[in-house]
Order: structure tokens, then sequence, then C-alpha cells
């Protein structure tokens, strides 16, 4: 959407505000002059009236002409009562004289005309609910022209900026996607030999992957224009707006082809359907237009439409079969040279020192998406500029990781020395236990100073991709888990708070080795990964027993072998214990000066 779509967008948006204003402003104005005449009169009954009339204590009588409500003024106080008359003609007979009352000819009888006002607030207020409805009409069609041209091709962006130059860490990816550009250049030489391009293309990956933007750099080579949506913009409270924006958002699409159409989070519009009833068929209706939309595209038509999704498994059935998404491709997190790649493209509008080593900085940023390690250069540019450094340094950068996958450093903190001891025993446990775990991970860094919500931590180097993990290593991380208990209590004789995420994640491990990955030698290999009680009862009613048994067994060995490890190294926990306390951060080479 342009500038001037958005202004005159914004410029329709104020026009019916003000008249909404300008609505409720007269209301209100006609509801106060009306509940101001109500509090001013006191209501009395006509035959009281009619009494007070023969007492002689009525001093004058007013009525508006249309109304059935006489004003009363008495002789002796300085008040008026309000009369609600059962008809007018009745107030007629009073004045003539047709009711016996004695005393009406020294009365002051006077019949006025309505003020331009009360006569106003009492139709205003009477037409009042038909005037909204009118309004709310006008504001439900404005919505929905504004939503339909702007939500569809005026969006599309006809030169994105973006190639495959500037999409690193998907070398595999962007090989799989480069026919589809040479599609969109070329397509009578795909139709000559017969060939058909997918019609669809899911792309699938967990968020910050770079999803988007390899879509981007498709039409930014094929020099085609791309027309972005998101899943959600096709929802609406209104039946029949979310198909209508389907069919609109293809119609200009087939006016501008070539083209590519981007999808983001497609599982709000296409994940499985279900009854149709309230949101939901509204749902299903938007599916549905969009499957149907899909199998209309002629053959000479090249339009292809990309999708992104970090939840496959929710989508229906019907909309990844052959002939609408005919292939998926999965976007990985990067490996080590791909987040090298990656953090030399966003390196280049930053200033670093000249001993910076993004390979380094690769090595310790394991499974971090292209997003992420965006967001970590960014910081480390956010850190240096607060320093008043004039370039960004790798203590910036090594701030900058521990921000990113820690928290924040909480120095302020004022905590108690018995706090801190604890705290010095507990990391020093998992740091001494992980130092003789074959498979474990090399020590970084041990820290006892809060960061985030952890009262400190132990950081790891992270120096290689695994894409497997064996019985041995979840085996021996969680030992490394529970390293922080066991040195509370062989050291202090004393548990505490601070290792209730160790066992949550341990327990997760150990449930995972049961339940999902078939590790346990008692239950043999069975996913019995569910949430459903009545599929477990399949393997036997004493599955889950057994289960839990396992998970039980596997944590309790783990916990025997982390606190014989530091019985064995008693003095060495010891010490290490100690330097926390006195220098709070231990780095990597200190660390093993202990075991030398």
């Amino acid at each position: 959407m342009d500038n001037n779509q958005k202004k005159q967008k914004r410029g329709k948006f104020i026009v019916l505000g003000v008249f909404i204003a300008i609505i409720l402003f007269v209301a209100l104005i006609g509801v106060i002059v009306y509940n101001k005449n109500k509090q001013e009169e006191q209501q009395l009954a006509y035959t009281e009236l009619i009494k007070d009339i023969n007492a002689g204590k009525v001093e004058k009588l007013e009525m508006t002409s249309g109304s059935q409500s006489v004003k009363v003024k008495y002789k002796n106080k300085d008040e008026e009562k309000k009369v609600l008359v059962p008809s007018v003609q009745a107030f007629v007979e009073l004045v003539q004289g047709k009711v016996d009352t004695s005393s009406i000819e020294n009365i002051d009888l006077k019949q006025k005309e309505p003020s331009v006002i009360t006569s106003f607030s009492k139709n205003f207020i009477s037409l009042l609910p038909t005037i909204l409805m009118v309004v709310l009409i006008i504001m439900i069609y404005q919505m929905q022209g504004l939503g339909e041209k702007g939500k569809v091709y005026d969006g599309a962006e006809n030169d994105t900026n973006v190639k495959f130059d500037d999409v690193a860490g998907l070398e595999e990816e962007k090989h799989e996607l480069i026919e589809v550009v040479n599609f969109l250049k070329e397509p009578k030489k795909f139709e000559e030999m017969g060939a058909k391009i997918p019609r669809g293309i899911l792309l699938c990956g967990k968020p910050g992957t770079g999803k988007t933007l390899i879509a981007k750099a498709i039409a930014g080579e094929a020099g085609v224009p791309f027309i972005p949506m998101s899943g959600s913009e096709f929802i609406e409270m209104f039946a029949g707006l979310g198909a209508s924006r389907v069919r609109k958002l293809f119609e200009k699409a087939k006016k501008i082809a070539p083209c590519i159409i981007f999808i983001d989070e497609i599982d709000a519009i296409g994940s499985r359907r279900t009854s149709n009833s309230g949101a939901e068929s509204e749902n299903n209706q938007t599916l549905n237009q969009l499957l149907v939309e899909m199998d209309g595209f002629e053959s000479n038509e090249t339009i292809i439409v990309l999708a992104a999704t970090n939840r496959p498994e929710m989508l229906d059935k019907a909309l990844l079969r052959p002939g609408r998404f005919d292939r998926q491709i999965v976007i990985s997190a990067p490996d080590l040279k791909g987040r090298e790649a990656i953090l030399k493209i966003h390196a280049k509008d930053k200033k670093f020192e000249d001993d910076i080593d993004l390979k380094s900085i690769a090595e310790d940023t394991a499974g971090f998406t292209g997003a992420e390690l965006s967001n970590v250069l960014n910081e480390a540019a956010i850190i240096a500029t607060i320093k008043k450094h004039s370039k960004i340094s790798n203590i910036d950068l090594e701030e900058a990781i521990k921000k990113v996958t820690v928290g924040l450093e909480k120095t302020s903190r004022v905590i108690s020395d018995k706090d801190k001891r604890l705290t010095a025993y507990h990391e020093a446990g998992h740091a001494i236990v992980s130092k003789f775990l074959a498979t474990s991970m090399d020590v970084k860094e041990v820290s006892i100073i809060p960061r985030g919500v952890a009262g400190g931590y132990t950081m790891y180097k992270t120096n290689e991709d695994k894409f497997y993990v064996s019985k041995t290593e979840m085996k021996e991380k969680l030992v490394a888990l529970l390293g922080g208990r066991a040195a509370e209590k062989i050291a202090l004789d004393e548990i505490s708070t601070g290792a209730s995420n160790d066992i949550e994640v341990a327990t997760q491990v150990a449930r995972d080795m049961v339940t999902v990955y078939g590790m346990s030698d008692e239950i043999g290999p069975i996913s019995l990964r569910t949430d459903d009680p009545m599929e477990l009862q399949l393997f036997g009613k004493d599955i889950e027993d057994s289960i839990g048994n396992e998970i039980k067994k596997l944590i309790d060995e783990a916990y025997i072998i982390a606190q014989k490890i530091l019985v064995e190294n008693i003095q060495i926990l010891h010490e290490v214990a100690n330097v926390l306390l006195q220098k709070e951060v231990i780095s990597a080479e200190e660390f093993e000066e202990f075991f030398k």
C-alpha cells in the first residue's frame, strides 16, 4: 500500500470518526436536557392535582402542546410538580370548568409551544437506535472496501530488492528453488518439454529460519511482482469476507502474472476443517475458496503460491495434495558454515574491531536461526554504542550472546552471603560433573552473577552441530543437569529451589528417552508419546506404571553418578566454589587450571 492509499484510508476513518463523535455529542446533549427536565419536576398524581385545586393551593397550571403532562406551581411553595393527565381532553375539561373545581378561576392557566431543543432531543432519542444502525452498516461497508483494496494487490512489491546472495545458510534450498526462478523467467521452455511447475510450494521451519526472506529472493531473482499476505488477514468476524478476499487476491494475481503470491502463517486459514459452526464455519469457507482458486489456474498462467508455516502437521490434507501445494521444503536452522555466512551478511553495515572472528561466534551459537544471529549482532552494536566504543569488540559480542541466551545481567541485585555460597556450589557442581563426562561439552564460563531468572549459570562450548543424540549422551546430560543439586547436598548438606529448572529439564529428557525414543530396556523401542490414556492401554494396564518407574530409574541413576563424581573430587568442588565467591566469574582457561 503506497502513501496515497494510506492517506486515503486514514482520511476515511477520520471522517467516520468525526461523524460518530457528532452523533454521540448531540445525543449526549439531548439526554442531559431530558434528564434535567425530569430532575426539576416532581411527580404528582392527577387525583392529587384535583384535590389541590379544590383546596386553593395551586397558583399556576402550564401545559405544552402535544404533551400529556402538566406543570403545577403552588402558591405558598417555591416548587413545581408534574402531572400526567389521562388525556389532553381531560385537561381541556378541567380548564373549561367542566370538572367540579370552584377555585379554577383564581389559577393562572397557560398553554405553550415546546422548545426546539426539547422537541429535537425527544425526536433524536427515539431515532438514535436507527441512526446508530445505519452508521454501523456504513462502517462495515467502508472497512470491507478498505480491507479488500489494501490487502491484496495494492500492497504488491514489484521489486523486493532481495536476491539469493542476500540469503545465506540455505544453499540446498536455494538450489531446489532455482527452477522456480527459471520457470518464471522462461515458462515456454518448460512448457515445450511438457513440464509443469508446482503450483504451490510450502516452506516449513521454525520461526526465524528465513522462510519469508527466501520467498522474496525468488521474486527478486525472477524480477516478478511479490504479493505478501498473512493467513490472519483472511480471517474476519463477518461471514464471507475471508472467501471474498481470497477471490480478489487471485483475481489481481492473474492480472499481473507472472507473479508470486506469498501467504505467511498459512495454518491460520489452512488448518484441518472441523464442524460448520460459528467462526469455524467462516474459516472453512475461506479454506474451501483457497482450494478452489488453486485448482483454477490455467496451464498458461505463471502464478506460483508460496506459503510458510512452522506447524505443517496442522494443515488440511486437501491443501497438501498434488496440484495444490505439490512440494514441501523444510527450512532448517543453519549449520556452522551457514551461521558464519549469515553473520557475514548481517555484519556488512556494522563496525568491528580487526580481531573479530565470526567463525568463533558461529561456533558458540549452535542451533541459532538467522533471525537470532541477526539479533546477536544488533545487540552487540547496541552494547558497543552504550559503552561508547568506536567499534564492536569481542567483549561486546560475548555480552550480546549471554544477553540473548541467558538474560540480562543483574549486578544491582542484592544477594545474601548464604544464597551466594549456595549458588557457587551449585554452579561448581554442574561444571565439575560435566568435566568428567565423556560426551559432555567443554565448559566455557561459570558465573554466579544473576542473569534473567537464573541466579547463576554454566556456559558450554557448542563448537559442533549435532543432528543425532545417542542414549549415552542423553544419560550423561541427566548427570550434568543433576550436578548442581548433588553439589548442594554433598557440600552443604542442604537442597534448595535453585535446582527446580534442572529437575524439570531432566525429567523431560528422561520422559522423552522412554516414551519418544524407545531407549528403555524394560519397555523397549515403542513410541508412547500420547495424551490419550486409552491409547496407552493398548500396551497393557500397567504401562503407565512402567513408564513412571523407568523415568525414575534413569533420574535416580544419574543422581547417584553425579554424587559419586563430586565425592571423588570434593577438594576441587570447594576450590571452584571459593574462587567463584571471590571473583564471581571463572573463564574456560581458569577452570582448566583446577585439574592440572
